[in-house]
């Protein structure tokens, strides 16, 4: 960047370095937000389409998951990663609604684009979509309905509102009960709040099968075969040692040498290392446990003496695994095998080793009240299995936020009509020319139900009108878009919910993400940084020589 007030060249930023400013900046960053947010706008809802990724690799992902197309497109643009941000950020505080978050900031820069054109400038739409956002966020609260946590229906309604538009679709109900049976089971309630936390929900991906194969286990699923040949397969009334300890003889820090000079010496040092072991494995026996789990390995000596006393053991298992048995069985993980007690014992119903498509997997179920359990996923396809697994998670985290919250909306672009409805109102109190960046908030929203609709194909302005006008007609209403017909349907009846965080977060996210972009109206690109001797054409690391006089 050069400036020249007096015919004087003066240098101010690196020589190669790009710099666009004012709306021309501002119309670049807009036009690569919105790009991101119209790659995104065919999936979202029950109608949206899937979107095949290929990698470097050639590893092929078909999905419609949000979070998953932004992440797995490696987008470049600096504007246009600022919506994948806002979708990872979605996915971690709630969840699900990361396709709503980005389509919403994708509405508000659209809208925005026709202010600037009519001279508004920048910081009035900001402050406009602000006062927008916390009055929308205050209605939500208001407009949101309380619900009893403990009505399993109704949660199940949450979770197959969130599976509709997955891949998933024809074993929803199936997938939407095991989803709140599985969240049910680990809930904990601290002081007045309902604690969730979804990395106590195992979830396994075996190929083979279909997708109602797919089993909740009370317990833990372990993707680890049994050590020896001579266990047994099958334990009932499991009392489980849970070890952070080999049952192995360790080697040295330093190294050691032995001098043997008798072969008599050779086998009492042998015997030695044999009573150790065994020594070790009667001390487990004494305590009763007729199951070892142990994160560290199992000497084959070891192996044949649990062998002998019936004793089925599994080793190397994932040191997150074993804290899932420690609170699924309700035992405690023993660091040191001296220190085990019959106290320390988990129990369990039965523990089995079974064969899963092409792998042996152990089983430790039937355990008495376990805040940890355990969803093996079955497909026939293996794009199905890991996009099942996706839809798993989102199921999930909708029940889990909505015990967390206590409070629902309806889906089906009712709640969206319901807001837009008050933010027009609320623009007249605004006022001058914030009211117009008010209104197009209103509009974005109605952005959201025009995006859903024409993903099924229907007519957007015919159906947004007459929704608009029942709105307008009843107070407080949950009149949405029933997709298959066209027609205008109550959605709290028909049991399309979602979570009151789902909304409020994709919301104030969406909002955060338009706003940043539309403050922005100088770009400055440094030049990319080459490769020491490519300018020169020389080989990197080759010496320059200088020419002798």
């Amino acid at each position: 960047m050069t400036i020249e007030p007096t015919g004087i060249p003066v240098l101010i930023l690196k020589e190669g370095t790009q710099r666009t400013a004012g709306r021309d900046a501002l119309r670049t960053n807009i036009m690569a937000a919105r790009a991101v947010a119209e790659m995104v706008k065919t999936t979202y809802g029950p109608k949206g389409m899937d979107k095949m990724l290929v990698d470097a690799l050639g590893d092929v992902t078909i999905t419609n998951d949000g979070a998953t197309i932004l992440d797995k497109a490696e987008i470049q643009h600096p504007a246009a990663k600022m919506l994948v941000q806002v979708a990872k950020s979605q996915d971690n505080e709630v969840g699900d609604g990361t396709k709503r978050a980005v389509v919403f900031a994708g509405e508000l820069l659209k809208q925005a684009e026709e202010l600037l054109a009519k001279n508004i400038h920048p910081t009035v739409i900001v402050s406009g979509y602000r006062k927008a956002m916390e009055e929308t966020l205050k209605l939500l609260d208001q407009i949101a309905v309380p619900i009893d946590i403990n009505n399993e229906e109704l949660l199940k309604k949450v979770a197959k509102t969130s599976l509709t538009s997955k891949a998933v679709h024809d074993a929803r109900d199936y997938f939407a009960e095991m989803a709140v049976k599985a969240v049910r089971q680990i809930v904990e309630k601290r002081g007045d709040k309902y604690y969730i936390d979804l990395d106590n929900v195992q979830i396994i991906k075996k190929y083979g099968g279909a997708l109602l194969d797919s089993t909740l286990v009370y317990g833990i699923v372990l993707d680890k075969e049994v050590v020896h040949p001579g266990m047994p397969r099958r334990v009932e009334n499991a009392k489980i040692a849970l070890l952070d300890a080999p049952l192995e003889i360790e080697k040295p820090e330093i190294d050691a040498e032995i001098r043997i000079s008798d072969p008599n010496q050779l086998r009492a040092f042998l015997e030695q290392e044999e009573n150790i072991l065994q020594k070790m494995v009667d001390k487990i026996a004494t305590t009763g446990a007729n199951v070892v789990i142990t994160q560290k390995g199992i000497d084959e000596v070891a192996q044949h003496f649990l062998a002998k006393k019936g004793i089925l053991a599994v080793r190397r298992v994932k040191r997150s695994d074993l804290e899932k048995l420690e609170r699924a069985t309700g035992g405690r993980i023993v660091s040191n095998i001296d220190d085990l007690k019959p106290e320390d014992l988990g129990y369990a119903a039965l523990v089995e080793e079974r064969k899963i498509g092409e792998d042996k997997m152990v089983f430790v179920e039937g355990c008495k009240n376990p805040r940890s359990v355990s969803i093996v996923i079955r497909g026939g396809l293996e794009r199905l299995v890991d996009e099942a697994e996706r839809s798993m998670r989102d199921a999930l985290s909708a029940v889990a936020d909505v015990i967390r919250d206590g409070k629902i909306v309806a889906g089906g672009g009712a709640v969206e009509a319901e807001l837009a409805k008050h933010i027009r109102r609320f623009a007249t109190k605004v006022g001058g020319k914030e009211q117009l960046a008010v209104e197009a908030f209103a509009k974005a929203l109605e952005g959201l139900v025009v995006t859903l609709v024409e993903n099924a194909g229907l007519d957007p302005v015919d159906i947004i009108m007459k929704l608009r006008a029942s709105h307008e007609r009843e107070e407080g209403t949950w009149t949405g878009v029933d997709l298959n017909s066209g027609d205008l349907v109550n959605m709290m009846e028909r049991g399309v919910i979602e979570p009151l965080s789902v909304i409020a977060n994709a919301i104030k996210a969406g909002t955060e993400a338009a706003t940043i972009i539309l403050r922005i109206d100088d770009v400055i690109a440094a030049s990319k940084a080459k490769e020491k001797g490519a300018e020169t054409g020389k080989k990197p690391g080759e010496e320059e020589k200088k020419e002798e006089d």
